[in-house]
C-alpha cells in the first residue's frame, strides 16, 4: 500500500493546470451504449474511477481505449448486459449502465454498487423512474435485473439525484415517446450530457433546468460527435483551498469559473481575493483568514465535494466556522483524523463547529474517502512537521497526477510505499 508524506510548509505559488471533470466523463462514457458510431472523447481524466468504467465496457464487450487523456469507445460490438460485481463494487457510477443498457437491449443485471461510504445513497429513484417507463426490476441475488420496453412517461424525483437524473435521461433517449422529468439535478455534469445527446440528434428540451422533455428515438441509436469533457470544478476548487490553508497567492487554468461560483463566493467571504479571467482564476492571500458558514446543497448550491476541503481550511479562520452537511448523512469521517492534527471541530448529527486558529501539528492520518483524502493533505500543509496520509487509492479514484501539480506549487509532498 502506497501513502503520502508531506512536508507542512507556509507558502505556495504558481499554477495547475485542472483536467477534465472526473464527474461528468463516467456518465459521457456510459452515453456510448447509446452510439450507432465510434465516439471520441477529449480531456478525460486518467483517474481509478475512469480506467473501471473503461473495464467495463470492455467486459460488456465494446472496444474501448483511454490514451494521452483521449477515449474511443465503440460499444456496436456489444455483447453483454451483465455489469458484474467485481467491477461495479469498486465504483458507485457504474450503476449508470442501467438505463442505458435497458433502453437499447431491453434487458440487463447490474450489480448493486459500490464506491466511497459517504453515507447511503440509494437507487430507488433510478428503479422507481425506470417501473414508471414500463420496466420489470426485481433485485436477485444482489443484482438489478431489469427487462421491459421503455416508453416515455412523466417523472417527478422526490429529491434531486444527480446519478438518477443521468441514469433516466439515458434511459429516456432510445424509449418511445415523450418523457417528462421533474425536480432534475442542473448541475454542470447533468448539462454537458444533455447537451452531448442533443448534439447526437436527441430531441431534448429545458437544459440546464430542473424540467426535461425528451423525445425518444425508439431505439434508433444515435449519431455522436466528438467532444471535450469539461473542466473538473471540484479538482480546481481542492487547489484554491491549498492556497488559502497556506495563504499564498495560487492560480488554476483551464477552468469554468461559472461552475465555481459558491466555492468562490466563501472564499471571497473569508478575505480571500479572487481574479478571475476568461478561463483560468487566481487567489490572492487574506489580509485576515475569516470564519464562515456553508450549508451543502445542490448546484447552484455550495458543493458537498467541497465541505471536506473547506473544513480544513476553517481551521486556519479567526474564529468559529459553521458547516452544516445536508446531503450525505456520514460525510464528517474526516473529522476524527483532523482532531488527530490538534483541529477543534465538534460535530451535531449535520453540523459542525470548528473552531479556527489553534496550531495544526503533523501525524499519522487515513482516508476515508475520496474527498476527506484532499482535506487530509490540505491540513498536513498547514501543519507543523511531516504527516503521512494512508489509504490514498481513494486520491486515485478522483485526482490525477496529484502529486506533481502539489509539487509544481512548491508542496514538499512524496508518494511512498509502506
Amino acid at each position: 500500500m502506497t501513502y503520502l508524506q508531506i512536508e507542512g510548509t507556509n507558502h505556495l505559488s504558481g499554477s495547475v493546470t485542472i483536467n477534465g471533470a472526473k464527474n461528468a466523463a463516467l456518465p459521457l462514457i456510459v452515453s456510448s451504449i447509446l452510439a450507432k458510431n465510434e465516439v471520441k472523447i477529449s480531456n478525460v481524466p486518467e483517474v481509478e474511477d475512469i480506467k473501471t468504467l473503461i473495464s467495463l465496457l470492455k467486459n460488456l464487450g465494446a472496444k474501448a481505449d483511454l490514451n494521452h487523456h483521449e477515449a474511443l469507445l465503440n460499444t456496436t460490438t456489444l455483447n453483454q448486459t451483465t455489469a458484474k460485481y467485481d467491477i461495479v463494487r469498486k465504483m458507485r457510477a457504474s450503476i449508470l449502465t442501467l438505463g442505458p443498457l435497458l433502453s437499447r437491449f431491453r434487458h440487463c443485471e447490474v450489480s448493486l454498487p459500490g464506491g466511497c461510504a459517504i453515507g447511503q445513497r440509494p437507487i430507488d429513484l433510478h428503479l422507481l423512474a425506470l417501473e414508471k417507463m414500463g420496466a420489470n426490476i426485481q433485485i436477485k441475488q444482489g443484482y438489478v435485473v431489469a427487462s421491459g420496453t421503455l416508453k416515455g412517461a412523466e417523472v417527478l424525483f422526490d429529491k434531486i439525484t444527480v446519478t438518477g437524473s443521468e441514469n433516466i435521461i439515458m434511459a429516456a433517449a432510445l424509449a418511445s415517446g415523450k418523457t417528462r422529468l421533474l425536480n432534475v439535478a442542473k448541475e454542470p455534469e447533468v448539462v454537458q450530457l444533455c447537451e452531448v445527446l442533443r448534439e447526437a440528434g436527441l430531441d431534448i428540451k429545458g437544459i440546464g433546468s430542473d424540467e426535461l422533455e425528451i423525445y425518444g428515438t425508439n431505439g434508433e441509436c444515435l449519431e455522436f460527435k466528438e467532444f471535450a469533457v469539461i473542466p473538473d470544478r471540484i479538482e480546481a476548487g481542492t487547489y484554491l483551498c491549498a492556497g488559502a490553508i497556506v495563504n499564498s497567492k495560487i492560480s488554476v487554468c483551464k477552468v469554468n469559473p461559472s461552475h465555481l461560483s459558491a466555492v468562490l463566493a466563501k472564499l471571497e467571504q473569508m478575505g480571500f481575493g479572487i481574479i478571475v479571467e476568461n478561463d483560468s482564476i487566481t487567489l490572492l492571500p487574506a489580509k485576515e483568514i475569516k470564519p464562515v458558514e456553508i450549508l451543502t446543497s445542490e448546484y447552484p448550491g455550495f458543493p458537498t465535494d467541497m465541505q471536506a476541503q473547506f473544513m480544513a481550511l476553517a481551521l486556519r479562520a479567526n474564529g468559529t466556522s459553521i458547516i452544516d452537511e445536508r446531503l450525505f448523512e456520514n460525510r464528517f469521517m474526516h473529522v476524527s483524523e483532523l482532531l488527530r492534527m490538534g483541529a477543534d471541530i465538534k460535530l451535531n448529527g449535520h453540523i459542525a463547529t470548528i473552531t479556527g486558529g489553534k496550531e495544526l501539528n503533523a501525524a499519522d492520518v487515513m482516508a476515508t474517502d475520496l474527498r476527506a483524502s484532499s482535506a487530509l493533505i490540505l491540513a498536513a500543509l498547514a501543519a507543523k512537521g511531516t504527516s503521512r496520509v494512508h489509504r490514498i487509492y481513494h486520491l486515485d479514484r478522483g485526482y490525477e497526477n496529484l502529486e506533481e501539480k502539489f509539487k509544481a506549487l512548491g508542496a514538499n509532498i512524496t508518494r511512498l510505499e509502506e
